[in-house]
């Protein structure tokens, strides 16, 4: 059983009710020996680690969200896919990464809620249908090598 390395304040937090990748986000984490918080509005299962912990909050509006910005820091990753919650997280000083890979940092998250507003506006009108495209074998692999070079960063601050 491995447990987290006392000296290593680094920690994740992930959005997970809706997450892709949580079993890679347990693999890179066993592997670096960070804690992850794997953050829900309903209960799922976890791997049994000491590293893992199930927080389950109250199904209110953000509260998955309010409860991952209120602990993000300079020495958090936070996985979400949630644009909002990644801008608060960015300006908390957090390492953000979508499920794809995709880092959210200050110089791209304007432009990201700039995007995600126009794209409400215009489903909202009725002009555009469907959604992202499928989560693909190249998107999980961008994850992991993003990850991983996330933690072994942070690690050397």
């Amino acid at each position: 059983m491995q447990t987290a390395n006392p000296a290593s304040p680094l920690t994740i937090l992930v959005d997970a009710d809706a997450c892709p990748v949580k079993e890679e986000v347990y693999k890179v984490a066993s592997r670096h020996k960070v804690p992850v918080s794997i953050v829900s509005n309903s209960p799922f299962r976890v791997p049994l680690s000491p590293l893992v912990t199930r927080v389950v909050v109250d199904d209110g509006f953000d509260a998955a969200d309010d409860w991952i910005a209120e602990r993000a820091g300079p020495q958090t990753i936070v996985i979400t896919a949630d644009i909002l919650l990644a801008d608060r997280c960015v300006k908390a000083g957090a390492s953000v990464l979508a499920h794809n890979g995709k880092p959210f940092t200050a110089n791209s998250i304007g432009g990201a809620i700039a995007t995600r507003a126009i794209m409400a506006d215009l489903r909202a009108g009725g002009d555009i249908v469907g959604g992202p495209p499928p989560f693909s074998k190249s998107d999980r692999s961008r994850f992991l090598s993003a990850l991983d070079e996330a933690l072994v960063r942070l690690s050397r601050r």
